[in-house]
């Protein structure tokens, strides 16, 4: 028995923020101290760091719970389907629904029973719940997906990744140039062929020293209420323990899968930082003794979309799957590897053969 996808959708907010966007901003450090470096000169840096030149906001009306219910309806349509045959709908998130012009988060009823609702499935038997496991949550919600077809509790999930990130930013951080909205899905179901589905898959949750590089914290600004909280994260720290645990994470997984590395043919990463995924992969290819990279083998939606958290991969997989970036096409045969990393904490990786 094999765990296939079979069908994919995204949504991307209409809203394009550039990063000029944020020249008027008013800069704030950790300390409450105004950054006084010019904020032309903040943003080419981080342009430089991180390839993000715009990013997409939602529209004032919409919540996580509806876009995530967009991208649900496209991977069902694509996968030619009957909604009420769904056995599960797994919904990956970190704050709900935010009311736009709010920070509060709202995850009652789950986000995953409100998209079953607007999606109008009466089936009882479509069991809908939520994951929350920061970045690398739609990765996870394949694999508990996975797991229960192969052990045959179900036949078909539903799996999606929706954020709206926009609206827990902190303005005076200059991070929440990082963050971003968006919504992917995919349906997974269980196949008999040989020749496709997944293959592996490795996960790791570090929480000692790691539990808190991601948190809810005061504004910047010295002046912000103090029961005001908005995503912070200690950056430095995130991207020194994600260089070196997502390289092992995928080497763990593709040695589970028995495949060799010159065999994969893309690399589909959690969308956070450029330099950052160019290092996952030069790391892993040094875990080979391997020195050349082939040409082509990370797709990239960070220029563009910037960071959307769970949403990153399944949207830069529907996308590339639909043609939208000429240089990545993929095949029947094709093995590719999902890999993410987030929370400050959770690592997965995926090994799929198309």
């Amino acid at each position: 028995m094999a765990t296939i996808i079979t069908g994919t959708g995204c949504y991307i907010p209409s809203v394009i923020k550039t990063n000029h966007a944020f020249v008027n901003n008013t800069f704030y450090g950790e300390n409450g101290l105004l950054i006084h470096t010019p904020n032309e000169e903040i943003v080419e840096k981080f342009k430089d760091i991180t390839g993000i030149v715009e990013r997409r906001y939602v529209e004032e009306n919409l919540t996580t719970s509806d876009i995530a219910a967009k991208a649900a309806d496209l991977a069902i349509k694509d996968a030619g389907i009957d909604a009420e045959t769904i056995d599960q709908i797994i919904v990956a998130h970190n704050f709900g629904d935010v009311v736009n012009g709010s920070i509060q988060t709202d995850t009652i009823p789950s986000i995953a029973s409100r998209v079953k609702h607007i999606l109008g499935i009466k089936n009882p038997n479509c069991v809908a719940y939520d994951v929350l496991f920061g970045c690398p949550g739609w990765i996870q919600g394949v694999i508990q997906a996975d797991s229960f077809i192969k052990s045959g509790m179900a036949k078909r999930c539903l799996i999606i990744g929706a954020e709206t990130l926009s609206r827990v930013v902190d303005v005076h951080d200059r991070d929440s140039m990082i963050f971003s909205d968006g919504a992917g899905a995919c349906i997974v179901e269980n196949s008999t062929d040989p020749n496709k589905g997944i293959l592996a898959a490795s996960v790791q949750s570090h929480c000692i020293d790691e539990a808190y590089f991601l948190y809810l914290g005061k504004s910047y600004h010295p002046e912000g209420a103090e029961d005001t909280k908005y995503i912070k994260m200690k950056g430095r720290k995130v991207y020194e323990y994600a260089i070196k645990n997502v390289p092992l994470a995928m080497k763990a997984c593709i040695e589970k899968a028995g495949i060799d590395i010159h065999d994969v043919k893309k690399f589909f990463l959690h969308q956070a930082n450029e330099k950052m995924d160019e290092g996952f992969i030069k790391a892993l290819f040094k875990l080979y003794d391997i020195k050349e990279i082939p040409k082509n083998i990370m797709p990239m939606s960070i220029h563009e979309l910037g960071n959307s958290s769970v949403a990153t991969i399944p949207t830069l997989y529907d996308l590339v799957k639909r043609g939208h970036y000429k240089e990545h096409q993929l095949h029947d045969g094709d093995i590719i590897i999902f890999a993410s990393v987030g929370a400050g904490m959770n690592i997965n990786a995926i090994c799929y053969r198309v």
